[in-house]
């Protein structure tokens, strides 16, 4: 790149294993606190468990951040926004957006009163005790419930008055994708009148599943496969976001598609207009926006390392894009995130790079 400039990434990471241990139990109230997330021994590893069930290991995983030359760290550096700012400043990384615990796999907790609890308790330690820190340049996302529209249209409209930059929604935790378009039609229309950016994470939606134990010592191959194939796994709500009119009913609704990456999308668009063309035009109970331009004015699709990323940003879009770190994930670009962007975007133009790795998202989530 010719110039620096600051870059932002779009797209790190806060998963439940570096979480403090007593998130849950100093915060939730006493009535929830046996029943909510908290730290077990078993078998010389710190599970945190909820019931019976198992919601991930507690401190680091093997193979993660110590084999690229980071600190020491004790499995819990990446919650702690002073030394999570610490590796962002060596990495030369201005601000970061955070997917918290439930980016992947959401909250698997069954009793709604429970889970509404303990979401709102990641949500109320994401603004007073993370992003404080340095609240224009640290910015953990929201979660918001799926137990039903009502929940998640009083948290978003919560989160918002907190200072919440965006929000997260885990579109594959609802119990029919179709409903997206029709009952949590009262979230979309929440989320375009509070104008933040609301997030469909990669996570879910394919039939390979993980243990929340999974290591990368045990599992490797299995780790692989799910890690190639969930991007492509947001296909299907995207395509129901566009086609059920949902975008296009409220053009103020800002989608944001994370990690997702950007091969599948050059393809995807077209089919989208494709069959926009075969199935929609001139038929009742279709949208008449074509699914490209909906696609232009309200969706952005985030990417860490794209291999034909010059020939593919284009197709998609120089605006419609946004790189990510993924800190501390074992696939980041961290601590060699310039030297990556590089070798990547290098022949994209200076102009077009400060938009993908910074200008973009700094304005997408009122960064300074």
């Amino acid at each position: 790149m010719a110039e620096p400039h600051r870059i932002y990434s779009c797209d790190d990471h806060l998963d439940i294993y570096s979480l403090p241990r007593d998130l849950w139990s100093k915060r939730l109230p006493e009535k929830l606190r046996e029943a909510g997330p908290r730290v077990v021994e078993r078998a010389g590893r710190h599970l945190w468990v909820t019931g019976d069930r198992v919601l991930g290991i507690s401190g680091t995983y093997p193979g993660m951040a110590t084999e690229r030359g980071v600190e020491p760290d004790d499995g819990f550096r990446a919650s702690s926004p002073e030394l999570r700012m610490k590796d962002m400043e060596a990495d030369g990384i201005h601000a970061s957006i955070v997917y918290g615990p439930g980016a992947l796999t959401g909250f698997p907790i069954d009793d709604p009163e429970l889970k509404r609890a303990v979401i709102r308790v990641w949500n109320d330690w994401a603004a007073e005790e993370f992003n404080n820190y340095l609240p224009d340049r640290l910015s953990a996302l929201a979660a918001l419930p799926t137990t039903s529209v009502e929940d998640a249209v009083a948290e978003l409209q919560r989160c918002v008055a907190l200072g919440h930059r965006g929000v997260l929604f885990n579109a594959h935790d609802v119990p029919d994708l179709l409903d997206l378009g029709t009952k949590w039609e009262p979230l979309w229309a929440a989320a375009a009148e509070a104008g933040v950016p609301l997030s469909f994470h990669i996570g879910g939606g394919g039939n390979v599943e993980l243990p929340p134990d999974a290591n990368f010592e045990q599992h490797a191959w299995q780790i692989a496969t799910y890690g190639a194939a969930i991007p492509l796994q947001l296909d299907e709500p995207l395509a129901v976001m566009i086609y059920s009119g949902v975008l296009e009913r409220h053009p103020g609704l800002k989608l944001v598609l994370a990690e997702a990456g950007i091969g599948w999308l050059p393809y995807f668009l077209h089919r989208l207009d494709a069959t926009f063309e075969k199935h929609c035009v001139g038929k009742p109970g279709t949208i008449k926006t074509r699914p490209t331009e909906l696609f232009e004015r309200q969706v952005w699709s985030t990417f860490e390392e794209e291999p034909l990323g010059t020939q593919l940003i284009p197709l998609v879009g120089v605006d419609r894009v946004m790189w990510a770190c993924d800190y501390p994930h074992p696939d980041s670009t961290w601590p060699n995130s310039r030297k990556a962007i590089d070798e990547a975007l290098g022949s994209l133009g200076d102009e077009a790079i400060r938009k993908v790795t910074g200008e973009t998202c700094r304005n997408l989530y009122s960064l300074a």
